[in-house]
């Protein structure tokens, strides 16, 4: 309470200085557009620093234009706003989203793009409130909010707009434009040679950075809303062994939630982190498999579409029905499960559950926070695979590794490396904490896969059980963090993702399965989120030209009878 007293006289103090002392709009600006281009572009100072050593003049004198530059261009966008009200309101927004921005790309690396502003928006309020800590609060009060309170509050020398002043304001505009000019004829080569050979790190510049990614989000939502398109209508299901064979056919896919391959023991981790599938002799694990995009917004819908990763559209997939769908059309009951943030609208023209509303409605000891342990996808599990009355595909779709605060996504009793990073501010945390937490939860999620074999073993389907996960993770890596980067520089930690499978010895039989073969596909080929398309619709038999029998990993394996 003191240090509120305190604080609140000194911005009292602040708020009657800066108001009994008028000064002009362009002085204003001028402060705004300094800070803005040193203080609040820490970060991308932070990337090109690392790119560009400070050993020569030219290197000195090169880096030392950047925030010229920068403050150039804030302070010609300002200028465009004559109105003082106006300046003062676009001045607070850039200080205040840059704040917030600057933080984020300063403690974790993360780069600023379309692909991290819809991550930023299909978040809920559960996993955003995770992002949220004292750091981050005290970082916006006294980079974003004093600021803006400052804009806001001072006063601003009466100025008569007229002709004038319009001439005076186009002239300052035109000598800043020279200025910016001047730096480009002198530094030409090394800006040219610079961002061609580091061209994501433009990402890292405020405000430009969050300014495209809003309109490339504007554009995205623009070309969404277009004609919905249907695909698999010629599908059917051929009169198979597997079609007619008494016992119901049941798929239980998981899509995980930023698992990362190499922590996986089943694919040569050091430590142990999957002990219940490590002792099995029936589990086949994919090694070399890679997510199509690096944030789950994007992966879900491209894994389920039937486009490949390299000609994917994200605006397509997301008004185009999917392989859902098309097991749908041919009378295979699918249903998905979630306790995540929702399928990203892939789910839905099928059966779809929220099972964390629900849990969280019942005050279920397995939720906390606004989130459930993902045991909960487990117990409805169970109860669906009790009530199957025909072919079926059950979805879940859990928390699992889901960052930053990993310390959450597992019950005590799964904290089976120690020490551990028990707070949200990951980036505080030294390596081996943060490296074991995260373990913690691949643990957790051996479990929970192994569980849903364990369930489905003790019922009479031609089952199988297929573990995929929609992106990996970075855990401090070269100074990154969580994921969402760029594809095309992204980390492999981002990429590299499990794919586990479990097939019951009744649909080996029925499908003509050479399971060895299987078994050494899985540790020689190189697959993707690619495959998942394909491989559903040859796990259920469907017919269909949308199939392509090159991206089925099973094909190769099935023996003509």
């Amino acid at each position: 309470m003191v240090i509120s007293w305190k604080y609140a006289f000194f911005m009292k103090k602040i708020i009657q200085k800066i108001t009994t002392c008028p000064i002009s709009i362009n002085l204003l600006i001028i402060l705004v557009a300094f800070y803005q281009a040193t203080i609040l572009n820490l970060s991308f100072y932070k990337q090109v620093l690392a790119k560009l050593p400070l050993d020569s003049f030219a290197n000195i004198s090169f880096f030392l234009s950047m925030p010229v530059v920068v403050f150039c261009v804030v302070f010609i966008l300002l200028c465009v706003f004559i109105n003082k009200w106006l300046v003062k309101i676009v001045a607070s927004t850039l200080v205040l989203i840059s704040s917030v921005v600057s933080y984020y790309m300063l403690k974790f690396g993360i780069i600023i793009d379309r692909s991290m502003l819809q991550n930023t928006i299909e978040t809920n309020i559960a996993e955003s409130s995770s992002l949220i800590t004292f750091e981050l609060i005290n970082y916006i009060l006294f980079l974003g909010i004093l600021p803006t309170i400052l804009i806001i509050f001072v006063k601003i020398k009466t100025v008569k707009i007229d002709l004038y002043f319009i001439f005076k304001q186009v002239i300052i505009i035109l000598i800043t434009f020279l200025l910016v000019g001047l730096i480009a004829l002198v530094f030409y080569e090394s800006y040219a040679s610079f961002m061609r050979n580091n061209n994501k790190i433009i990402k890292y510049l405020l405000p430009s950075n969050y300014i495209s990614a809003i309109y490339s989000q504007y554009q995205f939502e623009k070309y969404k809303n277009q004609p919905f398109l249907t695909i698999g209508n010629d599908a059917y299901r051929p009169k198979t062994n597997l079609h007619n064979a008494s016992n119901k056919t049941v798929v239980v896919l998981i899509v995980g939630e930023t698992a990362r391959s190499q922590n996986f023991a089943l694919n040569g981790y050091s430590k142990d982190t999957t002990p219940y599938l490590t002792k099995r002799n029936d589990i086949i694990s994919f090694q070399n498999t890679s997510s199509c995009g690096t944030y789950t917004a994007y992966s879900i819908p491209c894994m389920f579409s039937n486009m490949t990763r390299k000609n994917y559209d994200e605006s397509l997939a997301l008004r185009q029905e999917n392989v859902l769908d098309i097991l749908n059309k041919v009378k295979i009951d699918v249903d998905w499960l979630d306790n995540n943030t929702g399928c990203k609208g892939v789910c839905e023209r099928v059966q779809n559950d929220n099972i964390t509303k629900k849990y969280l409605a019942s005050n279920s000891q397995l939720c906390q926070d606004g989130t459930c342990y993902d045991e909960v996808l487990i117990n409805e599990l169970a109860d669906k695979l009790n009530h199957i009355d025909k072919d079926s595909l059950i979805i879940l779709h859990p928390l699992g590794s889901h960052g930053p605060n990993y310390y959450q996504r597992y019950p005590a009793k799964f904290k089976k490396f120690t020490p551990t990073c028990d707070t949200n501010q990951i980036n505080n945390c030294d390596l081996e904490s943060l490296v074991n937490t995260y373990d913690n939860t691949i643990v957790y999620t051996d479990f929970i896969v192994n569980q849903a074999i364990e369930l489905l073993q003790k019922q009479q389907f031609n089952s199988m059980v297929i573990y995929l996960s929609d992106h990996g993770e970075s855990l401090g890596e070269n100074g990154l963090y969580l994921h969402s980067f760029p594809y095309s520089i992204a980390p492999e930690q981002q990429t590299r993702v499990p794919f586990i499978i479990w097939i019951s010895n009744s649909y080996i039989k029925l499908s003509n399965i050479n399971i060895q073969c299987v078994k050494k596909h899985s540790k020689q080929d190189f697959i993707s989120h690619d495959n998942l398309f394909h491989t559903l619709l040859s796990i259920f038999d469907v017919q269909t030209k949308e199939y392509n029998s090159s991206l089925d990993i099973l094909n190769d394996c099935k023996i003509t009878p």
